[in-house]
């Protein structure tokens, strides 16, 4: 059940572009409506910490993702399976001491390519990509299933 509270669960935060499904897949983790008022901002509900896709984007503002990563024991980089191209540069993952994650983003439109999305991801230095269906809200409880482990 998301956002249980007789659960512990990792936290994680969440970064990728802005448009990729950030705060919604945050909203299906926690069960929560999560108010989008984070374009200048980091939201943190529960478990999940939300990062504004501008902090992704921006290489003067990238910094901080790295500080918000601290406060997680979960990086979740999220990725649209509809993007043209990766923000993440190959092993990324050398940069934090946590776990990380990849997740793939879809809305089950045809022109969405989510292997080419977990291939990015992987190329990151994710060593796990979950799928999620942000219309149906297949493959949240797979993340929450994780961040219970």
């Amino acid at each position: 059940m998301p956002g249980d509270p007789h659960l512990i669960m990792k936290t994680i935060v969440l970064i990728g572009r802005t448009g990729c499904g950030k705060t919604t897949l945050a909203s299906l983790l926690t069960g929560k409506e999560i108010k989008n008022k984070k374009s200048t901002g980091v939201v943190r509900e529960g478990f999940v910490i939300d990062t504004p896709g501008g902090f992704a984007e921006n290489r003067w503002m990238a910094g901080a993702l790295s500080i918000f990563a601290y406060e997680a024991r979960v990086v979740g980089l999220v990725i649209y399976a509809g993007e043209p191209y990766s923000l993440f540069p190959p092993n990324i993952n050398g940069m934090v001491n946590r776990d990380m994650v990849g997740i793939v983003t879809k809305k089950g439109a045809k022109a969405e390519k989510p292997e080419l999305a977990e291939k990015w991801l992987n190329n990151a230095g994710c060593k796990r990509v979950f799928h999620v269906n942000l219309l149906s809200g297949e493959g949240v409880q797979d993340i929450l299933d994780y961040l219970t482990e």
